[in-house]
């Protein structure tokens, strides 16, 4: 089984920062890609950014502003976000998939998600 903590999410004001985690935890083979998406009410979930072995990739949106990294030895991922606007209001939620360590079944797991609200 994999479990996904995610914690940082909050209030902040326009131009302001955040940084959101999510800690991956049991007994994981490999991870093939960890990422960030977001959900504002009544939008569809989008891609932030998603780090695999090639890269990162982020969205338009954020391209400048957010920053994806990675904690290998702690399974763990990190969301930086400056610059926030009104528009970056949704739920946060991370993703990672890979291969379980006990039988290299493949799984896709999904974090609680966490809320993020910027006021202007």
């Amino acid at each position: 089984q994999v479990q996904l903590v995610e914690s940082g999410g909050g209030l902040v004001q326009l131009g302001g920062s955040l940084r959101l985690s999510c800690a991956a935890s049991g007994t994981i083979f490999k991870i093939n890609s960890m990422g960030w998406y977001r959900q504002a009410p009544g939008k569809q979930r989008e891609l932030v950014g998603l780090g695999t072995a090639a890269g990162t990739n982020y969205a338009y949106s954020v391209k400048g502003r957010f920053n994806v990294t990675r904690d290998g030895a702690k399974n763990t991922l990190y969301l930086q976000m400056n610059n926030l606007k009104p528009e970056d209001t949704a739920v946060y939620s991370c993703n990672v998939d890979g291969f379980l360590e006990s039988d290299y079944r493949y799984f896709d797991q999904w974090g609680q998600g966490t809320q993020v609200t910027v006021s202007s």
